[in-house]
């Protein structure tokens, strides 16, 4: 007879799609990632072919790593923490698997009408208009199942966590709906109701909030709940933990025009998205700094917890990212960084540093939980995984770094005459060099993301070593 681990009656089955749904989504999307940055070194990999181009190609990345990879991920442990804090089963199962299946065909829509070149060529919105009305059903769809389960709770109080949860699914509604209004011309062609700055404001307002809320403030409901769990502390301070969700929640939502310093927007509204994006570093430094606190006293583990590493390297990143944010917010500092690659290290930074990190670490948490197994497969692949994760997250932001810096420098080189010292070329030869290092560290943190999904197969074929140790016979 096998040991078997027992669970109250919880949907789990949804909670494992969409675990699953997120390696499966995080290794195409990275692969993705991997060839377009080969690309910008060898651009003979385009083949010529059209849906094989960096333009069809970029945009096709960054939606399977945001919905399908970090969208799935959310929504995984969103399911997993509101049953386990609520003490309730999730609301209708039928409503729940159609979110797991709708949210799959949405990413579905994207991986087959992006490289064809059907986009609204709006940043992190690209997915046109029947797509998009599709993408809301499922979202309306997710939150009903999770307030529903709120409502259902068996606890007096709502978890610190879950007001982020349901502040991520509330927003991002408000967000996709607002920016998506447009004119359907054709099931896969629209035009945007807005025009020239009032659509580049709305998109921005859009843009950043993504980042805000879809990439940070879901991935913060994931750091409240696992954090504490794995470190098995409470949350180091709930005062702070409530403070931190209001003010994040208040001042978040008006930081986008940052994104179009030195533009035909007004530059009122350019001045107060750089004012709101300095004073948003106080409340993200403050969850930051709630998360570190929870390890007071067993700062120790870290020696031999590498899941636990993972979420606090991602703090650590979270805390980089929401400084540098604010600071590449401020005009002066904007005129160097903008159109160069430190803004897509900046990204990557929060990206791979802080949403895929602490998805990691999460999910290593989560999978045996779920699965009936007493750990992971193998601790030794989940070490392997944080060090590639970690080298290649640094390679590919130092990198960008030192390309955005050297091309917004050569950019504002003139010459005594007032001609530019430089050419674009130029600045494209400069960059070559960090383009390579930004492919080796891509390739890294593919490689740690391969092992992730080795290690979870073999986690699911059997029992995990620990187990089979303790089976005992009949």
């Amino acid at each position: 007879m096998q040991i078997t681990v027992t669970h109250p009656p919880y949907n789990y089955r949804v909670v494992r799609q969409f675990t699953l749904m997120t390696i499966v989504w995080g290794v195409i999307g990275m692969c993705t990632g991997v060839l377009i940055a080969a690309q910008l070194v060898w651009p003979e990999l385009n083949f010529d072919t059209p849906w094989l181009s960096f333009g069809r190609l970029r945009p096709l990345h960054t939606s399977l790593v945001i919905f399908g990879f970090a969208g799935s991920a959310q929504f995984a442990a969103s399911y997993y923490a509101v049953q386990r804090t609520c003490q309730a089963r999730l609301f209708s199962d039928r409503l729940t698997a159609f979110t797991f299946w709708g949210w799959q065909l949405t990413i579905l829509i994207m991986l087959i009408t992006l490289p064809m070149g059907m986009t609204t060529t709006k940043e992190y919105a690209e997915i046109e208009f029947t797509g998009a009305v599709w993408m809301a059903i499922v979202w309306v769809a997710y939150g009903i199942v999770f307030f529903t389960t709120l409502t259902r709770r068996k606890t007096r109080h709502i978890y610190v966590g879950n007001w982020f949860f349901g502040a991520f699914i509330l927003v991002i509604a408000m967000l996709h709906v607002i920016n998506h209004l447009s004119v359907p011309v054709g099931w896969f062609k629209s035009y945007s109701l807005y025009a020239g700055a009032t659509d580049a404001m709305v998109q921005w307002w859009y843009g950043h909030n993504a980042v805000g809320f879809f990439l940070t403030t879901g991935f913060l409901g994931m750091m409240y709940y696992f954090v504490p769990k794995q470190v098995d502390r409470p949350v180091y301070s709930y005062r702070l933990s409530i403070v931190h969700f209001w003010a994040l929640i208040a001042l978040y939502i008006w930081a986008g025009p940052h994104h179009l310093h030195y533009t035909a927007l007004p530059d009122w509204a350019q001045s107060l998205g750089m004012v709101m994006s300095l004073i948003l570093l106080a409340p993200s430094w403050g969850g930051m700094i709630n998360g570190m606190m929870t390890l007071s006293g067993a700062w120790h583990r870290l020696r031999s917890d590498p899941i636990l590493r993972f979420l606090v390297v991602s703090l650590a990143f979270y805390g980089m990212s929401t400084f540098e944010g604010p600071m590449m917010a401020i005009k002066t500092v904007n005129a160097l960084s903008h159109y160069t690659d430190w803004t897509i290290g900046h990204v990557h930074a929060g990206a791979l540093g802080w949403v895929a990190m602490i998805t990691f670490g999460s999910l290593y948490h989560l999978i045996p939980k779920v699965f009936g197994r007493e750990q992971m497969h193998s601790i030794g692949l989940i070490n392997a995984h944080f060090w590639l994760a970690t080298i290649g997250t640094v390679l590919y932001i130092a990198s960008m770094w030192v390309n955005g810096i050297t091309q917004g420098l050569m950019w504002r080189a003139v010459n005594e005459d007032g001609t530019l010292t430089y050419s674009f070329v130029e600045a494209l030869e400069a960059s070559h060099i960090g383009y390579v290092v930004r492919l080796a560290g891509g390739l890294c943190f593919l490689s740690g993301m391969l092992l992730m999904a080795l290690n979870t197969w073999m986690t699911l074929r059997g029992t995990s070593p620990v187990a089979q140790r303790k089976a005992v016979p009949a």
